[in-house]
């Protein structure tokens, strides 16, 4: 099986909308996906998600299935004492690597200043309803790793949603820590992430990275390049 991870085009964050510059992202995301064999369309609730999914669904006469768990997270202080950067987990990671501090600790979510953000309990809606997701799929999280099961096929999806939930389910899928995943992807709009799973029934696997983060199909649209708040 593969994903594809997309995030939403350009928003309006105020309307929970795209702009008119998110629209024709998402139309040329579109025009990208229409003829890589994807069967089922799912997105985040959010409007700029479903908006953003709706353009690739109705290019291939789709319809799309709503996935609650992959809204976006939250990252503010959980009691309002400050926390640096607000929490933004991009700009976050930032700061860790300027002053020299890792970002591979895997107890990062018990650590300051991560303790004190609701990144936390948001990204773990996000993994469990991840692994219940693909858990559907045919393919059961053990451990570290993925066992293909009875459901498991060659198939291909799309998974439209955010900046931080993708990151987030990716980071979870390839067992790699959410600050250092922040450290080193910063999600285009529109932009492209295919993950392969194994159809292989009993195998367990890692899933492997096919494509990361591209949005060639954007050049030219006035695209606005870095992860914005």
């Amino acid at each position: 099986m593969k994903i594809f991870f997309v995030r939403h085009g350009h928003p309006d964050y105020a309307n929970d909308c795209l702009t008119e510059l998110g629209r024709r992202q998402a139309a040329a995301a579109a025009e990208r996906l229409k003829d890589c064999g994807i069967g089922q369309v799912f997105s985040s609730t959010k409007g700029r998600a479903m908006q953003t999914a709706e353009y690739t669904a109705k290019a291939l006469g789709l319809n799309v299935i709503p996935c609650d768990f992959m809204r976006e997270i939250s990252w503010q202080s959980v009691d309002g004492e400050p926390i640096p950067a607000n929490g933004h987990p991009w700009n976050l990671s930032d700061i860790f690597a300027s002053e020299g501090k890792t970002l591979t600790d895997k107890e990062w979510y018990i650590k300051e200043p991560y303790c004190r953000s609701k990144a936390v309990s948001s990204a773990g809606i996000v993994t469990e309803g991840l692994d219940a997701w693909l858990s559907e799929l045919g393919y059961q999280r053990e451990g570290e790793y993925y066992r293909a099961v009875d459901g498991a096929e060659n198939k291909t999806i799309a998974m439209f949603s955010h900046g931080g939930s993708s990151s987030v389910a990716l980071s979870h899928i390839l067992n790699i820590p959410f600050p250092q995943f922040c450290g080193i992807v910063h999600p285009d709009f529109t932009s492209i992430t295919v993950i392969e799973f194994s159809d292989k029934i009993g195998e367990l696997f890692c899933p492997r990275v096919l494509l990361m983060n591209d949005s060639r199909h954007i050049e030219g649209l006035e695209n606005i390049k870095i992860y914005e708040e």
